[in-house]
């Protein structure tokens, strides 16, 4: 299957540092890849409603959700771009990862399924110089597609807090060159053996 890259930008505003680096690491990849890129400010989900005890779900008429869920389907790789926000993803990143469980009870959609032995990716800036302040936006990540079993490919951490700052994180743009040609092992939850 030709990979086919989804990178979802979810930072609140455009060209931040996290999406900055994630175009980076994305100059990277082969030019037989295919990329798409979507910026979620720009297509904003409904509020998630748990509706998971009332049966199936229905695709919906939200455009936005339409096009995220198809999106999402037809990628083979999936990079979530989000800022580390209050230790943790963004509002908007959260807000698609709620909506994958209403995916999974999409009739026809095969949500799991379909995700089952794809990849997930992380990037991310943010404004400490101590890294261990981001695992929870890992470990979010991580959970998340251990559950789908997907593959993890980690989280390319870039420093910066002011606009353009990531482009001065020498070691993240280092490491945004060889991020996604790595061997992403399936996700497990920290309890796994």
């Amino acid at each position: 299957m030709t990979r086919r890259f989804l990178f979802l930008t979810t930072g609140s505003r455009a060209d931040g540092n996290t999406e900055l680096l994630a175009r980076r690491a994305a100059e990277q990849l082969p030019e037989d890849v295919g990329q798409r890129w979507i910026h979620l400010a720009d297509h904003p989900l409904p509020d998630f409603e748990d509706v998971r005890h009332d049966g199936a779900r229905e695709r919906g008429e939200d455009p936005n959700v339409s096009l995220l869920l198809d999106a999402t389907l037809a990628a083979t790789d999936l990079v979530i771009a989000s800022p580390l926000y209050w230790y943790s993803l963004s509002a908007h990143a959260k807000r698609y990862l709620d909506h994958w469980s209403a995916w999974l009870r999409v009739p026809g959609a095969d949500f799991r399924a379909t995700m089952a032995g794809r990849t997930l990716w992380g990037v991310t800036a943010l404004a400490h110089e101590e890294t261990e302040v981001a695992e929870p936006l890992i470990g979010t990540l991580n959970n998340s597609a251990a559950y789908m079993r997907m593959r993890f490919g980690g989280v390319l951490l870039g420093n910066g807090s002011r606009p353009g700052d990531v482009l001065a994180d020498t070691d993240a743009l280092a490491r945004a060159k060889t991020f996604f040609a790595q061997d992403a092992p399936l996700a497990r939850f920290p309890y796994g053996k």
